[in-house]
């Protein structure tokens, strides 16, 4: 089959590979109730020790509305806790329960081994060179998604 434009255009490659990439991972988290974003939830929360629900959206790049959606359903699950935080009354810090922290340990093996799976397509220096590329792409692009 020939190589046709399309298949030639950036936009197009990048679609289609993160598409590839977001069908596998939602597909093995779906095992654990989970979906991509609500995955980066629970890593913002465990991981880079994002409390504050504002934070964390910015931190994803998702809307706040986008955020108190899926911080109603992992709250909903048992696996999100929203305690008073600190400051005004209508402050709020986010926790992770024990079940959430579990879930969130299984999860990481799972993107671990998916992130492992493209990865182990490339060299190193081509994965540097990759990620580089990601960087220089994605650089002052400030877009808020509402499910991306």
């Amino acid at each position: 089959m020939a190589e046709h434009e399309l298949h030639k255009r950036l936009g197009f490659r990048v679609s289609r590979l993160a598409q590839i990439m977001q069908s596998r991972l939602e597909g093995q988290l779906a095992s654990l109730g989970l979906t991509r974003l609500s995955w980066c939830v629970l890593t913002g929360i465990a991981d880079a020790q994002i409390t504050a629900p504002s934070d964390l959206a910015s931190y994803i790049g998702i809307t706040r509305p986008t955020m108190s959606r899926l911080l109603r359903g992992l709250e909903a699950r048992g696996l999100v806790l929203r305690e008073a935080g600190q400051g005004d009354g209508r402050a709020v810090a986010l926790a992770l329960t024990e079940a959430g922290r579990d879930v969130h340990a299984a999860a990481r093996r799972i993107v671990d081994a998916e992130g492992a799976h493209f990865a182990a397509k490339l060299t190193p220096a081509q994965h540097a060179a990759f990620m580089q590329a990601i960087s220089l792409l994605d650089d002052g692009e400030t877009q808020t998604l509402t499910g991306f």
